[in-house]
């Protein structure tokens, strides 16, 4: 049927009372990320910008860590404890797939994030980051490659391994993002050892930039410095679970957890120093304050691009833009694991004017967020029984 036909028998159908509720569902953005059948809302929540539909699109997931969005309308999830799962149009989990390398799964250890590869519709590749158990207890952040199969990843290859590995099971990071000018940024935390942060001959506490073949680009700012890792862009860096490039700019965008206290985004630039641990907005978990801080700046640091003073605890970046039929139109959302929330900031440009926090009645810890190619927002929850969720934004009125 002609979609003028659909909108002559919803205008027809429905008493003048119900009609806008029935003819803004017949536009509502539908399915997965291709447009496939999928669950239909559970329930409607209240934004700022008017009522969201929430769909619960899988359940039954073990502290799931990301979710990649499949051009067919499934989705490709991680789960923490080393299984990669997926997801079906009917929310069936498939059984997880084999050939994942064995993970680190110990503290906050373990599978982290999926991404599909730029070519993924001719390649079938994937990109995912993990914690890489070494020898003698010791761990590191990892980046592999592998072609996605049904029930399986073939031909795996390790492109990116943090060194030196150290003890511990804390601040692994990770993100994965792609530039569209052939190269890869990982995010990586410092694995709760401070001053690695600072230290260039070390990859804790580092944004690092490859090339799609996981070589070292010429014009990266530490290439021919001696005493510094040439995979390095930029540092000074807590812990980043947060990496997105804005598609209306190409610039990059990365957040990260601080202490207690001093969360923030920064838009990373070659060779700057973050400051971590030397600047911060935060103190230890003890309520004592950092050893090595000074305050919340110093000559030669970069300040963050944006701060909450309390930590959301941020995990998860995505830009929803190019949709201004959608009232959520250029903004920019985060997970929020302590504050039990989806954070959508409003953006002006690269400014942000304004703060909403969504999903607060779940209760539920907000690990990842996607966005699909019709503005959908795709939500996971870091639980026992974690849950993939959909959310159609409000779409702006009329005029």
């Amino acid at each position: 049927m002609r979609a003028s036909a659909i909108v002559a028998a919803l205008l027809l159908a429905c008493s003048l009372g119900a009609c806008e509720a029935q003819m803004q569902a017949a536009d509502a953005p539908r399915g997965g990320p291709a447009g496939t059948t999928a669950a239909p809302a559970d329930r409607t929540v209240d934004s700022e910008a008017g009522p969201v539909a929430i769909a619960t699109l899988a359940t039954g997931l073990e502290h799931p860590w990301a979710v990649a969005l499949l051009p067919d309308g499934r989705f490709l999830v991680t789960e923490r404890p080393g299984r990669m799962r997926i997801v079906g149009t009917d929310g069936a989990l498939s059984a997880p797939l084999k050939g994942v390398p064995a993970v680190f799964a110990e503290g906050q250890g373990g599978l982290l994030d999926v991404v599909l590869a730029p070519d993924f519709a001719q390649s079938r590749r994937i990109w995912f980051s993990y914690a890489e158990p070494g020898a003698d207890d010791t761990a590191g952040t990892a980046v592999a490659t592998a072609r996605l199969g049904e029930d399986a990843l073939a031909d795996v290859r390790v492109v990116y391994r943090q060194e030196p590995k150290l003890e511990g099971g804390y601040h692994f990071g990770s993100r994965i993002a792609f530039d569209g000018k052939g190269h890869v940024f990982v995010s990586q935390g410092e694995r709760n050892e401070r001053p690695t942060a600072q230290k260039l001959d070390m990859l804790q506490g580092k944004l690092v930039r490859l090339n799609l073949d996981g070589s070292v680009p010429k014009d990266n700012p530490f290439v021919g410095r001696p005493g510094a890792r040439p995979e390095i862009w930029s540092y000074g860096h807590r812990n980043a679970q947060s990496l997105a490039v804005d598609p209306r700019t190409g610039r990059l965008w990365e957040a990260e957890h601080g202490p207690r206290g001093g969360d923030e985004i920064n838009l990373p630039q070659p060779g700057k120093n973050y400051g971590w641990p030397i600047v911060t907005h935060g103190i230890n978990y003890s309520g004592l304050k950092i050893p090595e801080a000074v305050g919340t700046e110093a000559p030669g640091m970069e300040p963050p691009h944006h701060v909450w003073e309390k930590s959301p605890a941020l995990s998860g970046m995505a830009f929803l833009v190019g949709h201004p039929q959608l009232a959520w139109n250029d903004s920019l959302f985060l997970g929020a694991l302590a504050g039990r929330a989806l954070i959508r900031l409003q953006l002006d440009g690269d400014r942000i004017v304004g703060e909403e926090r969504l999903l607060r009645e779940l209760g539920a810890r907000i690990r990842d967020v996607r966005v699909g190619p019709d503005g959908s927002v795709y939500v996971l929850t870091d639980e026992e029984n974690g849950q993939l969720l959909r959310l159609t934004p409000p779409r702006r009125a009329a005029r």
